[in-house]
């Protein structure tokens, strides 16, 4: 049986949303008619960006995939650099590890701007160390990209005029969630749900609620990342012998879940996954591998990587990205790369605004409509995030490796 496209139609507008982008982001890089860069020289004629990742504790599994994403990125832009008035300026990437801590990521956050005088800040993996970046980049009025995924991130937008967010929204994954489900395939009428502990499983949770409604028959929060075992709370969704059970937590946790559910607890229904699954971590040892053997995915569609035959810009973008992480790390394992669409974004809006100045920065950050390595993006002054839904496909763990199912 021919597996449907889960929306294809939708497809059509993100063409159309890159025809409207023009030069997309490899206009960061490439020539501008309304510019003349000048020779590129140190110091001040440099764009200083602040990035304070997980690349320790809490959020690792995905922090390090994204800081090895970013340094790629950024020596690709430096390779000419970007041009911003009548200068060629280098992209200065200043690196922070927060180790998942959410106080260290407001004291680092602070220093970066007080100190380092960056024009631009990102970070955050986890909705807690996002949030509190939130605080400090909103109140010094410093352009801040989320990597991390939680509603109120970008919301109530009056409060967060200079703060963005790249991930999907609950909301568009928990829908493509339900078109899965309704699949003559699999033909699942009853869910349970497993959710993060915090804001991120929050928001997950929220937005399955609404899109679900008592189709979920049971549910439970589950410990915090390293806490406890997870056992107990995956129990007592299995017990109630859902058909399919949906986790909304990111790696190490989704791999952690899957295990209790397929080999301790012997579940025989089926796995979905949010895009926070999508890590090395979930992929790595025969026990895991088998516990998420035929499990699905909603993930960022540049999970599948690129062909050959891709022509835009945006996939000779996509494909010359993945060479160089392959050339460097030997193995491009499709992970959302968010922070290579951060930098790009705001290396675009300063050569849009033709300044590095940081209310300039967010004025054009604001209505940027462009396609990344990860997905599309339609930011709008009513409007602060995420990806756009059609950016969107589900993914099944086939062999040992995630491969696109619709």
């Amino acid at each position: 049986m021919s597996k449907p496209a889960i929306g294809r139609a939708q497809m059509t507008r993100r063409g159309v949303l890159v025809a409207a982008a023009g030069t997309l982001f490899t206009a960061a890089c490439g020539s501008d008619e309304t510019n003349s860069p000048g020779p590129t020289t140190k110091g001040s004629e440099e764009l200083i960006i602040g990035a304070s990742l997980e690349l320790t504790g809490p959020g690792a599994a995905h922090g390090v995939l994204q800081e090895r994403a970013l340094r790629i990125t950024v020596d690709t832009l430096n390779e000419e650099g970007v041009p911003v008035g009548n200068l060629r300026r280098r992209v200065k990437m200043i690196y922070r590890d927060n180790g998942g801590r959410p106080e260290t990521a407001a004291q680092q956050a602070t220093e970066l701007i007080q100190k380092e005088n960056v024009h631009a800040l990102m970070g955050g993996i986890l909705a807690e160390t996002s949030l509190e970046m939130v605080k400090v980049a909103q109140t010094e009025q410093v352009p801040f990209i989320s990597l991390a995924s939680a509603d109120n991130i970008v919301t109530p937008l009056t409060a967060r005029t200079y703060i963005y967010k790249l991930q999907p929204n609950a909301e568009d994954i928990a829908r493509a969630m339900v078109d899965l489900t309704a699949l003559e395939a699999l033909k699942i009428d009853t869910v349970g749900v497993l959710y993060a502990n915090g804001a991120y499983g929050a928001t997950g949770f929220g937005a399955l609620r609404r899109a679900f409604g008592d189709r979920i028959i049971a549910s439970q929060e589950l410990p915090l990342t390293g806490s406890r075992n997870v056992t107990e709370a995956s129990k007592a969704v299995a017990d109630k012998k859902p058909q399919a059970i949906i986790v909304w937590a990111q790696a190490p946790d989704s791999g952690a879940v899957a295990l209790a559910l397929k080999t301790g607890l012997s579940y025989e229904g089926q796995l979905i996954f949010d895009p926070g699954a999508v890590a090395d971590d979930t992929l790595t040892g025969e026990d895991k591998i088998a516990a998420v053997n035929e499990a699905f995915a909603v993930h960022p569609a540049s999970l599948a990587g690129t062909s050959l035959t891709d022509t835009t810009m945006a996939d000779l973008d996509r494909r010359d990205f993945i060479y160089r992480y392959i050339q460097k790390h030997g193995a491009f394992r499709g992970f959302a790369p968010y922070s290579s669409d951060a930098v790009r974004l705001i290396a675009n809006a300063a050569r849009l605004g033709r300044s590095v100045d940081r209310g300039r920065i967010r004025v054009y950050l604001e209505n940027l409509i462009t396609e990344g390595i990860a997905g599309s993006y339609d930011f709008q002054p009513i409007k602060h995030g995420g990806m756009t839904a059609d950016s969107l496909a589900v993914f099944q763990v086939t062999g040992g490796a995630w491969v696109r199912y619709t």
